[in-house]
């Protein structure tokens, strides 16, 4: 019985904004897939991209989905892991990190997951060129000129610089 009333203590603790001991609010989803919990006194306000009220927000760690796919190197199931960064990657489920050591164990198969293309029927109004619809791994979409490249030797965007985002 008295771990159960720590347990409340602390859940109830973790509840509270330390900043002005109002409640915590539901927990939100972001596009990006990240997920947060605002003080209950505070709104997200979309047209000037600030908090009103409290601006304190408890940002929670997101855990890694089983993917049904299988590991090509071990046969393990797959995560889908999210970086603190929003990066998106399938990881083998035997990967491990020991951080005093910082060295890594397990199965070292990654894959980064990047977006989708697609043509479209429209040509570029800056080159004539046709124009492709991409969409991110977050949902983002953009329509971007066919000839938009980047060059990884020289760190550039090379061809038509059209973007038009969706």
């Amino acid at each position: 019985m008295k771990t159960d009333k720590k347990e409340e203590k602390s859940q109830s603790a973790e509840d509270v904004c330390p900043k002005c001991g109002s409640v915590l609010g539901e927990i939100i989803e972001t596009k990006s897939g990240k997920k947060l919990q605002r003080c209950s006194t505070s709104s997200w306000n979309a047209e000037t991209r600030s908090n009103e009220g409290c601006d304190y927000v408890k940002w929670l760690k997101v855990e890694p989905t089983t993917l049904e796919e299988k590991c090509p190197k071990c046969g393990s199931p797959l995560l889908l892991t999210t970086t603190r960064f929003g990066k998106k990657m399938k990881k083998c489920s035997t990967a491990t990190w020991d951080p005093k050591t910082k060295t890594a164990g397990g199965c070292d198969y990654i894959e980064w997951l990047k977006g989708t293309t697609e043509a479209l029927d429209e040509d570029c109004p800056k080159c004539g060129a046709k124009l492709v619809l991409f969409t991110t791994v977050a949902g983002k979409k953009l329509k971007k000129c066919s000839t938009n490249q980047w060059d990884p030797v020289n760190k550039v965007a090379t061809g038509c610089d059209f973007v038009e985002w969706q």
